[in-house]
């Protein structure tokens, strides 16, 4: 170490070869830095299934490291913060300068440059190339815009990357949106044969892995019984293969469906490893426009899985560098309420959120629907103050990072901040659930009951913020429609609405 002048500091959700980081590395004066902190587990009450990830998957990096001949320190198992740790090796080996690409955390990105200006050390930190679209050229899109939605700047990334679009710069298929072609539910037999995702093997890095994870965090939520994610490039390549060539053909259409006991349907699980920089977007993207020249898949199919990463993956990263520390504030409807406990342990008598909590702690996996329209939809309905639920969903899904949870969460799930890039609060009755899925048939609650102790809690919670909140949605021609079926319910019945709303949200643990 002594003849190191630059320390490359190489975070869990930065596991790439082809980081901006190590973009000058020099063999002969720098050195690579990578830190496991216990911090980073219990900030936030994580999943044993995102701990063992990120731990395995950074441990491999680091073989993967060591086998190129990278010089690499490695701190395991530390007490410390990143930065307490990072500032106790400085203190005692003395770089000249710390490399590293911007974390995906706003706490931990200022954290690091705090400690660099106490230090005195000069700090080089660099914008991640893993995305498509760079801060600047985001920060240029918004300018003098009244409204930021995704589907223009979806457009603009569409015809920047000549990303399905034809030689004029007109999209393929003659529109640039197939979302309506895309929200199919099963049929009412169910999904049928689905083509499970790929399986890895536990080699001994993992397996040693998982072992502390269980020891050491056994009080924490989750189970590790089902863990079967990709931990290195290798592995979410293969992954990556298996999607396009068995699952990506039924992804489109059943994207938005729900099923008992179907925790993954047809889609990809790939956010993980792209989220920890195994995969790049733009090979998944690649991969995905070869399989529907190949396959001749529906283009609905393809353009709503490359809208998730080429559109809507990059806008909410654009918004959480742009809104930051604002974002995790914003509190649009002041809502108070705690979190109900059985977000952390799945026993409920709400059918839906049984299995959506359920085989979120089973897997550390829900997909986007169950995450918007079930988890996020109820706590969003039960008043439940937003930074519980993103600390929720931070903590519990296994490819939540910051940068992409808390927009999702704070943003779009939850409307926390008064529709800075929704153009509506996203919520629905049970009647969408049951519409969806088939949660409903066996569960307690009635999704066409308004009010009454069969009465859904969804539905019952539903009617009461129209109720609560009418001259808001009067207001939109995007949520007028709702306060119109509003006003075909009885001035009695509104009222009977009102009182059952309140006994659901002064008990929401007892639900």
């Amino acid at each position: 170490m002594s003849k190191a002048k630059r320390l490359i500091l190489i975070l869990g959700d930065q596991l790439d070869l082809q980081s901006a980081a190590l973009r000058d590395f020099s063999l002969e004066t720098d050195v690579i830095i990578m830190i496991e902190s216990a911090n980073e587990a219990q900030y936030v009450w994580s999943h044993k299934a995102k701990i063992a990830l990120f731990l395995s998957a950074m441990r491999h990096f680091a073989k993967a490291l060591q086998d190129l001949k990278y010089p690499l320190i490695y701190i395991k198992e530390s007490n410390l913060s990143i930065t307490d740790a990072l500032r106790e090796f400085i203190q005692k080996n003395g770089p000249q300068q710390l490399v590293c690409i911007e974390p995906g955390e706003y706490r931990l990105k200022i954290a690091i440059e705090k400690m660099a200006q106490e230090l005195g050390l000069h700090l080089d930190m660099r914008e991640d190339n893993h995305f498509y679209c760079t801060h600047q050229e985001f920060a240029q899109w918004v300018a003098n815009k009244k409204e930021l939605r995704l589907e223009y700047f979806y457009r603009l990334m569409r015809k920047t990357h000549r990303i399905l679009v034809d030689a004029d710069g007109n999209p393929e298929g003659g529109q640039w949106n197939f979302d309506q072609d895309n929200r199919k539910p099963y049929s009412k037999k169910g999904p049928g044969i689905i083509d499970k995702p790929l399986s890895f093997a536990h080699d001994a890095i993992t397996k040693e892995v998982l072992d502390y994870v269980g020891k050491t965090y056994a009080e924490h939520p989750g189970s590790l019984n089902a863990f079967d994610w990709p931990v290195t490039r290798e592995q979410a390549l293969e992954a990556l293969d298996y999607f396009v060539e068995y699952r990506l053909r039924n992804f489109g259409v059943y994207q938005d469906a729900m099923w008992t006991d179907t925790p993954f349907g047809w889609h990809s699980i790939l956010s993980s490893s792209m989220n920890l920089k195994l995969l790049n977007p733009r090979e998944v993207v690649d991969a995905v426009l070869r399989a529907w020249k190949k396959y001749s898949l529906d283009l609905s199919t393809v353009e709503g899985f490359i809208r998730q990463i080429l559109g809507w993956r990059e806008f909410v990263r654009g918004m959480y560098y742009l809104d930051m520390p604002q974002m995790a504030k914003d509190n649009h409807y002041k809502h108070i309420n705690k979190l109900p406990s059985w977000y952390w342990s799945g026993k409920t008598d709400m059918a839906c959120m049984k299995d959506a909590i359920g085989q979120t702690l089973q897997y550390g996996y829900a997909h986007h629907i169950q995450r918007l329209m079930v988890t996020g939809n109820f706590a969003l309905l039960a008043e439940v103050l937003p930074s519980e639920v993103c600390d929720w969903y931070l903590a519990i899904y296994v490819d939540a990072i910051e940068w992409v949870e808390l927009p999702n969460t704070a943003g779009m799930a939850l409307f926390a901040n008064g529709g800075r890039f929704t153009s509506k609060p996203y919520i629905a009755s049970g009647a969408y659930i049951k519409r969806m899925s088939n949660y409903c048939n066996d569960c307690k609650y009635k999704p066409d009951v308004r009010f009454g102790e069969s009465a859904c809690p969804v539905t019952t919670l539903y009617w009461n913020f129209l109720i609560k909140h009418r001259d808001q949605f009067e207001a939109s021609p995007r949520t007028r429609l709702m306060t119109a079926n509003l006003k075909r319910i009885s001035d009695e019945d509104q009222k009977e609405i009102t009182i059952h709303a309140k006994k659901i949200l002064n008990n929401l643990d007892a639900i």
